[in-house]
């Protein structure tokens, strides 16, 4: 994923769009910057759009980027009071909570109109399986074709946004001077990422056009808020709706792979519906010692027995999921996997990859994007790479036991609560 995302940036010739929700600038975001600092150099036009949920530290290093000619940066729905501490920001800007709870949470990059990145994945070391201890299993589609303008034309509705504001108008009315930047940068293997001769980067690109898969692309993307975010007559419920739908028309099976799943009542009908009507519905969502965010477990615990009761196929993954050298950096001994991605397999026809939970926040709150795909070969291709995401090698089974309670289920263990690491 590092590796196309840089050689596209290196493949420019006349303009990128990045936005993203967070971008760190560890060994990964700090290549991926340099990368984007060498193509503004060589007179490629760099727009980048990134919410400012994580812009902590990051402040002054995103106006040094934004100063680079042929580079504009812009903050969505930014904190007016500004901090480098988390639960300060929050405390400074109580008052704009309603605000400040809707969140961009799209993730797309297009390079020269005529390619784009697409997916879950954030810009930062765990999300490419660089991390030390923590590294996530994520999921992108590169798209060519007409889709692309459509993802342009996207991007440009949230840059042209009453709510994406300039990064130095951001920093010119914040409160303080804040704390000094902490970035740290740690280098990556840079053999890993060697600089590829033009030719090279050719090759790549003609090689991956033959293994392409061809299909029909529906971009699916929330509306960017008109007025003030905190409307909720401008709730973005676009994307959700068209899922629900996707459910609702899926003959044979679903699969539904979501970091954080909390199903909405409309959610939780549409699985019913599908089951009713004889549909396998599997889920592969994070487990307990798998999770980030403990919060949104335990939310999701409130409602994995209705799903199993009801006959859905709920597996949990494994934080040291034995085939996790499939998506993390060795060594991985000391290395735990959590699940990031946000995958939708309808049938054998269509898919749905995309920036999306299966949770209200997604949902309801912050705006998400995705594309659905009508693509048999895509989808042969998908259910394969995620077959062994669902074994017992790699994820518990959550079943009821002959007594009805919740058991969960691994190759080599029964455990009757759930796997939790710790107290």
């Amino acid at each position: 994923a590092l590796d196309w995302r840089l050689r596209a940036i290196d493949s420019a010739v006349d303009s990128i769009d990045l936005q993203t929700f967070i971008w760190d600038l560890d060994g990964s975001g700090e290549m991926i910057r340099q990368h984007l600092i060498d193509a503004a150099a060589r007179g490629v036009f760099v727009r980048v759009l990134v919410d400012d949920s994580f812009i902590l530290d990051a402040d002054e290093a995103l106006l040094r980027i934004d100063a680079h000619p042929g580079i504009e940066l812009k903050v969505f729905n930014p904190y007016e009071r500004r901090s480098s501490d988390a639960g300060l920001r929050e405390i400074l800007n109580l008052g704009e909570f309603d605000r400040l709870d809707h969140r961009m949470h799209n993730k797309v990059m297009v390079v020269d109109n005529r390619v784009a990145v697409v997916g879950g994945r954030n810009l930062a070391d765990h999300y490419f399986g660089y991390d030390d201890t923590d590294n996530f299993r994520d999921l992108e589609l590169i798209a060519g074709g007409a889709i692309v303008q459509e993802l342009a034309d996207g991007f440009d509705a949230y840059w042209n946004d009453p709510w994406s504001f300039p990064v130095a108008k951001v920093m010119a009315e914040r409160s303080g001077t804040g704390s000094p930047e902490t970035v740290e940068m740690k280098p990556l293997d840079p053999g890993a990422h060697a600089e590829q001769t033009a030719a090279a980067r050719m090759e790549d690109w003609l090689a991956l056009i033959r293994s392409a898969h061809t299909g029909r692309a529906v971009l699916l993307l929330d509306e960017p808020p008109d007025e003030n975010p905190a409307d909720t007559r401008d709730a973005p419920v676009q994307v959700g709706q068209e899922l629900i739908a996707a459910i609702d028309a899926a003959r044979q099976d679903v699969w539904l792979i979501s970091a954080y799943l909390i199903p909405t009542a409309e959610l939780e009908a549409a699985l019913q519906r599908a089951v009713d009507r004889g549909v396998r519905v599997r889920i592969l969502t994070n487990s307990i010692s798998s999770n980030n965010h403990l919060t949104a477990h335990s939310a999701y615990r409130r409602h994995v027995r209705e799903l199993v009761e009801m006959g859905v196929e709920v597996h949990e993954v494994r934080d040291d999921a034995e085939d996790r050298d499939l998506y993390i950096e060795s060594p991985v001994e000391d290395k735990s996997l959590c699940l990031h991605a946000k995958v939708l397999v309808f049938d054998d026809e269509r898919v749905f990859i995309g920036s999306a939970n299966l949770d209200p926040r997604s949902l309801r709150i912050n705006t998400e994007m995705g594309l659905l795909v009508e693509s048999p070969s895509l989808n042969a291709e998908l259910r394969h790479a995620l077959e062994p995401d669902f074994s017992l090698r790699n994820a518990w089974h959550v079943r009821l036991d002959e007594r009805g309670e919740m058991t969960w289920v691994s190759d080599d263990i029964v455990l009757d609560h759930q796997p939790e690491p710790s107290f």
